[in-house]
């Protein structure tokens, strides 16, 4: 194996470095979760995965990197959720991506409130991380964009997109208030504010 290829194998993560990885985010999720950023302490993360702080910084390099890292990973979920591949932008495949929007949110809700900043505003995401929302976002806006163009619909396609957002992540936002009727369908009732978004569209 020549220096180069000696190299590559060396930058290429081990399942070993990924699993610790991803111990490190699953620690710091749920104490980000039940405690904001503020909880988000190297030895408190390190604590929680069963690492060493060492192992924190040479993974991540510390605390933003821990926190970058759940923030590209959240956007990256949003991405995912909205991603319909080569699918047709029908009516029933812009809910259907809205519902995968919605479910995300409530599966992973400590990156939800992350990326959204509801906890903790003391996190300044770097560049890399803030890429990562623009591409949701883009993401959000080509499937609003393409429903309205092909039914020809006049309308603001950012002002449309930013319509819809709003309503599903009210919703979501609302259900995570500390007075929120925890035994609403919380989903389905977002789900539904998003079909009469786009009813209104017509």
């Amino acid at each position: 194996m020549n220096t180069q290829e000696n190299a590559k194998a060396q930058a290429r993560p081990t399942k070993r470095t990924e699993a610790s990885r991803e111990k490190i985010l699953a620690a710091a999720s749920e104490l980000f979760l039940n405690g904001g950023v503020s909880a988000l302490s190297v030895r408190a993360i390190a604590k929680h995965a069963g690492l060493s702080t060492i192992g924190i910084y040479s993974h991540f390099n510390g605390k933003q990197g821990v926190l970058d890292a759940l923030y590209i990973e959240g956007f990256n979920k949003v991405y995912k959720a909205m991603d319909l591949g080569d699918a047709p932008l029908t009516y029933d495949n812009v809910v259907k991506s809205c519902k995968n929007y919605l479910q995300m949110a409530y599966q992973h809700e400590a990156h939800y409130r992350l990326i959204f900043g509801e906890s903790d505003t003391s996190y300044e995401p770097s560049a890399e991380a803030r890429e990562a929302g623009d591409r949701a976002f883009k993401k959000l806006v080509h499937n609003s964009s393409c429903y309205i163009a092909t039914n020809n619909l006049q309308l603001d396609k950012l002002k449309a997109s930013l319509d819809l957002w709003a309503v599903m992540h009210g919703y979501v936002s609302i259900s995570h208030h500390a007075r929120a009727n925890e035994k609403l369908p919380w989903a389905k009732m977002a789900l539904d504010a998003a079909k009469v978004q786009l009813n209104s569209w017509k």
